[in-house]
């Protein structure tokens, strides 16, 4: 049997419900709390619809609060075309934790 490869992903938005959970990759995602420093948390506003973004920061204080949780290389495909629909790209972060994870940035 080979084992399923799992990748780190951090959210900050919509991929905290659980709704967006389930539909995105059919089940709950249990995470942790952690935070990405280096960036502020932005909403920006396509037509009349608010996109939560995370923006690098000059502050040296600033991070962006969210979750971190451990997903299959499928599931993280599943995300890629959940938030490509919404105009966003997959980036590769360091979290405060020291995880290496990836995140979505707004284009």
């Amino acid at each position: 049997m080979t084992a399923t490869r799992t990748v780190s992903l951090f959210s900050y938005g919509t991929l905290r419900h659980r709704d967006v959970q389930l539909a995105t990759f059919g089940r709950e995602l249990a995470g942790r709390e952690d935070s990405l420093p280096g960036y502020v948390r932005a909403i920006t506003e396509v037509g009349r619809v608010l996109y939560y973004n995370i923006e690098v920061s000059s502050s040296p204080e600033a991070s962006v609060s969210g979750t971190v949780a451990e997903i299959t290389e499928h599931e993280l495909a599943a995300a890629d075309r959940y938030e490509k629909d919404r105009n966003y790209r997959r980036i590769l972060v360091t979290l405060r934790s020291g995880i290496q994870a990836w995140a979505y940035q707004q284009v």
